[in-house]
This record gives C-alpha cells, structure tokens and sequence, in this order.
C-alpha cells in the first residue's frame, strides 16, 4: 500500500513538472472549482456597497465562440444577500450574474464568515 501512494506522489510530480505555467495554472483552478469556495461579490457605485451576491463557487471569465479570445465581462452564479449581511436568509435566491471588467466596480472574496 505504501508504495502505491509513494508511486502515485512521484507519477503526479512528473506529471506536473512536465506541464508549462498555464497547464498547471488551468488544473489548479479546475481543482478549486470541483472543491468549490465560499465566494462573495461586493459590487460598488462610487464607494456605497450596491450589491453582493454570497455562496460563489466561481467568478468566470467569458470566452469568445469564436477565437480564443476573453469576453470584458465575468459571470457566475451566486445567492442575493440583499441585506448584506454575509448570510442567506429566507426569501435570498441564487440567481445568475454578470458584471463587466470596465464599468463596474467589484471585489471577489472568500465569505470571512464562512464555516
């Protein structure tokens, strides 16, 4: 069984010293994904809090159909903490967002309060 995990450890070592920055980059940010956080979106108009969405489990840059190119916007699901108290309350529903990369004002965080 030891060497097993001892075989394992060393296949995925050479399996990530063989994969450029970007590679790595991309299964590092697959890996947060399936793990999930606990995201929160605070979306600002000059410096008064508008918006906050809680319980993200990522904030994703759109891709062009065509091309390789990014969007200037992200999106992501998340519940509308529409008291803004960090928490979900009864009647908050999860709802689908965008924001654009040039027009809005925002800060992606992990919840502080979170368990």
């Amino acid at each position: 069984m030891k060497k097993l995990i001892l075989l394992s450890t060393v296949a995925l070592a050479l399996m990530f010293s063989g994969c450029t920055q970007e590679a790595q980059n991309k299964i590092g940010r697959s890996i947060q994904n399936w793990t999930g956080t606990n995201g929160v979106l605070d979306i600002y108009m000059g410096e008064k809090l508008v918006k906050r969405f809680i319980n993200i489990d990522k904030l994703s840059t759109a891709e062009a159909t065509q091309g390789g190119a990014s969007r200037t916007y992200r999106y992501g699901y998340g519940i509308l903490d529409e008291n803004q108290n960090l928490k979900v309350d009864e009647g908050e529903k999860k709802l689908y967002f965008e924001i654009s990369d040039y027009a809005t004002s925002y800060i992606f965080y992990e919840n502080p309060q979170a368990k």
